[in-house]
């Protein structure tokens, strides 16, 4: 009678497993035998395994969907201008020109050929990125956090978005006193470099020509503080809530350039090295102020 009692509930267990209704909860430890316990184990092992299946399924899925979609505006324009290139090239091989009509299909030429190039490299952008992401969020790409130095990861910053800051005449601020004293946080300098740079990229294209970004440092016990201030819109509270979130883009920036995924790979880095960043809201309008915190 016992051991019908044992198949019994290990029948159970099984169908209940097998109907995707099987949860350890509904097993009381205390009034099960051993080999009920081991059974329950291995279902329960089995179950969790298939939820990690599934929600990997998903997110692969998802990744596709991503890539899809962001693909998809490069790819028709760079299809739209190789065609009027070719129309334009053809035109002016068919066609007796005057010096001055040939002077403006050449213009058109050129105008195309920029357009297909700067397409080009937001796909190659756009690829490059997902790829690190890919890798770090499945967990093929390693970030090493270890003490280094912050006042070197801030210059290599700084230095790397200066070309783009000239572009606009704008100014990066860093305090006199950040190279005096040594700061010293746990953080992986190649990618926590990539962070930083994703973040003054972005104070950069939202600020005004001519205008100034501020960098300053601030420490906590537990944490050094990277503030990075533009003279941007600032972000609303709305947005704030949402503006790490893979591509996302507020519907008052989409006429910049972007694809929405440089704040969202910057958390992934910082939450791999057990720091983290934030936006200070400003309903104000009146600039936008991001904090990247690394772990001390």
């Amino acid at each position: 009678m016992f051991a019908n009692k044992i198949v019994d509930k290990l029948d159970k267990m099984l169908d209940d497993a097998m109907n995707g209704n099987f949860s350890e909860s509904n097993y009381d430890e205390t009034k099960l035998s051993r080999l009920e316990s081991k059974w329950k184990e291995f279902l329960g092992t089995s179950v969790l395994s298939n939820q990690n299946l599934e929600a990997e399924r998903h997110r692969l899925e998802q990744f596709i969907s991503d890539i899809s979609h962001q693909t998809k505006t490069p790819m028709t324009i760079i299809k739209m201008y190789t065609e009027l290139l070719y129309e334009e090239a053809e035109r002016m091989n068919t066609s007796n020109l005057t010096a001055e009509d040939a002077a403006v299909s050449s213009k058109k030429i050129l105008k195309y050929a920029d357009e297909i190039k700067r397409q080009n490299h937001r796909l190659e952008f756009l690829i490059d990125s997902l790829t690190k992401l890919s890798r770090l969020e499945n967990g093929t790409l390693e970030v090493e956090a270890k003490p280094s130095d912050a006042n070197e990861l801030i210059g290599s910053a700084v230095a790397a978005a200066k070309p783009k800051a000239k572009a606009k005449s704008i100014k990066f601020e860093v305090p006199d006193s950040l190279g005096e004293e040594k700061r010293t946080a746990s953080f992986d300098m190649k990618w926590t470099l990539e962070a930083l740079l994703n973040v003054l990229d972005n104070a950069v294209k939202y600020s005004p020509e001519g205008g100034t970004v501020r960098l300053s440092v601030s420490d906590s016990d537990m944490y050094l503080a990277i503030h990075v201030v533009d003279e941007g819109n600032g972000i609303s509270e709305e947005d704030a809530a949402k503006i790490f979130g893979r591509f996302y883009r507020s519907s008052e920036v989409q006429q910049e350039e972007g694809v929405g995924i440089g704040l969202y790979l910057t958390r992934e880095i910082l939450s791999k090295e057990d720091g983290y960043i934030k936006v200070i809201p400003n309903d104000r309008r009146e600039g936008g102020e991001f904090i990247l915190y690394l772990r001390k």
